[in-house]
């Protein structure tokens, strides 16, 4: 009988360990998000979502364009700085 609680022990140890390294994966990531967001890195998640439901007859941009889209727009169209 010993021996059955510590192996459901073990195996509530297990689950708590998944648990806690999702939830700092989680943080990691929202983290991440939040630096890119608080320097004008744009949110592609958020935008595929978007596209997917306000757009969904057209394809949303890949990666790379969204980025260079997104930079266009921000900094100007000719490579050069453009403040407002």
């Amino acid at each position: 009988m010993l021996k059955s609680s510590s192996s459901s022990t073990t195996t509530g140890g297990a689950d708590l360990l998944c648990a806690c390294r999702d939830t700092l994966v989680r943080w990691g990531k929202d983290a991440r998000r939040t630096a890119g967001l608080m320097i004008g890195q744009p949110d592609y998640d958020a935008y595929v979502a978007h596209a997917a439901v306000t757009h969904p007859d057209q394809a949303p941009l890949d990666r790379t364009a969204f980025f260079r889209l997104h930079e266009a727009r921000r900094f100007g169209e000719g490579g050069g700085f453009r403040c407002c």
